[in-house]
């Protein structure tokens, strides 16, 4: 085997592949041309700053897996590597103690004004009085995103005697008991926070999801840690909020455009800016390289796939016919997974016809990938995480098909407050078509951005929705309306619509806000399936 690290590693990342005597081991700093290394390369090596582009993998026609040390794979063209059966590899989760540490430090930086003391005392000013801190100690956390970060910060703000709640849909309430969380919805904890720290992923839920209208609501004093995405806060609406006393103070470690050149906080005394420091410690970086090197090898020697981001090795045949049921199946859940009535708990997925007759591992973990609607979940670790997350996953196959489509997928999602279940399949080869929706019958596309309704079957309603549409200046791309008798999860004498529109995220926004205002709408909510 030919390995080619292409940036600097450590030493002990070095180690773990040198392990193997047989093994070739090109470094860094004896590259000098990387397509001609890579001629007769097995596994390509990189960090971030090396652009793995489909043209660099025309000159690697061996490679058989690709490992990127850290999370994001954005210099690596996934869909090339896939057509060529490369298999490409990160290191989610690593680098979850460094970002926890980093969120508890940073709360008690707040807590103690250790910067303005740091400050003062530079200047030769002791100002002892004027610097009286406050404690960890009884005062409420809440948690935003209980992933591996998220559930590294409770288990740590734990031993500091913090009382914590804790939001997050896609985990089992077993896991937050076990960790000491009470799990309560949104508002909650917005109203209820001394301290609100975010550990979520970036989607359209939860862009924006500190603004104005969530901190009207927050507890008077609360103060707020993002070691997560730039993009989960309005930055103009924190930054009102800390000049007029709403919000104590505030701890970022990341934002919408970095490098930060310019931005609304810069002059404001009561927030603290780093540099994106979350995973930057001498032992995350450690850990992400062993990590990776053991990911590699453990791929090379015995083909075991750990933390993939791709598809893996499938003939082409197998891989032609299944992708649109992967591609439906991640739309299918994500559309589901928003509508989930409380904590997720188990799920149901069935499969019907063809599909349900050849493999259905990635179609499976497609699914589960949707529901969760996490960036560190793929098609190959997203069942390990389910498990992780105390989520059961039921699977039931039949291959006979009803209702003329040759192939469905079926998903139901449990929590103790209720179910919520859809239909879906492919047409034409490649469309990815809803059936039905907690039990009605209602086809409509499963692309773009849509509007899902629950409405009260009385005339007028489609007309209503119609012009409020247009008074925004939205253009409707598909209109899906259904209504059952027989649907025992949909009241009487209520109806459904799945609208299919063109818009950007900010005028969804206005839109959702606009129609909820109509009275013969029960409830509307906003999916975007790109």
């Amino acid at each position: 085997m030919k390995i080619v690290l292409a940036e600097k590693v450590s030493p002990a990342t070095l180690a773990v592949f040198q392990e193997e005597p047989s093994w070739k081991i090109v470094t860094a700093d004896k590259i000098t041309n990387l397509e001609a290394e890579l001629a007769d390369a097995d596994a390509l090596v990189v960090r971030s700053a090396v652009q793995v582009t489909a043209e660099l993998l025309e000159h690697a026609p061996k490679l058989r897996v690709i490992g990127r040390a850290g999370v994001g794979v954005d210099n690596i063209d996934a869909d090339a590597a896939t057509k060529r059966g490369i298999v490409v590899m990160n290191t989610p989760g690593a680098n979850a103690v460094a970002v926890a540490e980093l969120t508890l430090g940073l709360m008690i930086t707040m807590a103690r004004q250790i910067p303005k003391a740091n400050a003062a005392l530079h200047n030769g000013k002791w100002e002892k009085k004027s610097l009286q801190g406050t404690e960890l100690r009884g005062k409420t956390l809440g948690i935003v995103g209980l992933g591996r970060i998220g559930l590294e910060v409770a288990r740590r703000a734990r031993s500091f005697g913090m009382d914590l709640i804790g939001y997050d849909p896609f985990v089992a309430p077993v896991i937050a008991r076990e960790n000491g969380v009470t799990l309560v919805d949104i508002d909650t904890i917005f109203k209820g926070s001394d301290y609100l720290t975010l550990h979520v992923g970036l989607t359209p839920q939860t862009e924006g999801l500190i603004n104005k209208h969530s901190i009207a609501i927050m507890k008077k004093g609360i103060r707020i840690v993002n070691c997560a995405r730039g993009e989960l806060i309005v930055d103009e609406a924190l930054a009102e909020g800390l000049q007029n006393g709403t919000v104590g103070g505030a701890a970022l470690d990341v934002f919408r455009q970095e490098p930060l050149k310019e931005s609304s906080y810069f002059g404001i005394e009561n927030i603290i800016l780093t540099p994106h420091l979350g995973g930057s410690t001498d032992e995350a970086q450690e850990a992400i390289g062993i990590q990776l090197a053991q990911q590699v090898s453990a791929y090379l020697k015995d083909g075991v796939v750990q933390n993939a981001v791709n598809v893996p090795s499938l003939s082409r045949e197998e891989y032609v016919e299944v992708a649109p049921y992967i591609d439906l199946a991640q739309r299918l859940g994500t559309f589901l997974g928003l509508a989930t009535p409380g904590n997720l708990e188990n799920m149901d997925i069935a499969y019907s016809g063809r599909i349900a007759s050849g493999k259905t591992d990635l179609i499976r973990n497609a699914v589960i990938s949707g529901v969760l609607n996490d960036s560190d979940v793929n098609t190959i670790n997203a069942t390990a995480v389910a498990n992780e997350r105390g989520i059961r996953v039921q699977e039931d196959k039949k291959e006979f098909a009803s209702g003329g489509a040759g192939s469905v997928l079926k998903l139901t999602l449990h929590s103790a407050e209720g179910d919520a279940s859809a239909s879906a399949t492919v047409l034409h080869g490649n469309a990815p078509r809803l059936l039905s929706l907690d039990g009605i019958d209602i086809e409509a596309p499963l692309t773009g951005t849509l509007l899902v309704f629950r409405n009260h079957d009385v005339p007028g309603v489609i007309g209503r929705i119609g012009t409020v549409i247009g008074e925004h200046g939205v253009n409707i791309a598909n209109f899906a309306l259904g209504k059952s008798v027989r649907s025992q999860r949909v009241p009487q004498g209520q109806a459904m619509a799945v609208v299919q529109i063109e818009a950007s995220p900010a005028k969804v926004t206005e839109l959702i806000h606009a129609l909820r205002k109509v009275d013969a709408i029960a409830s509307v909510r906003a999916v975007e399936l790109s």
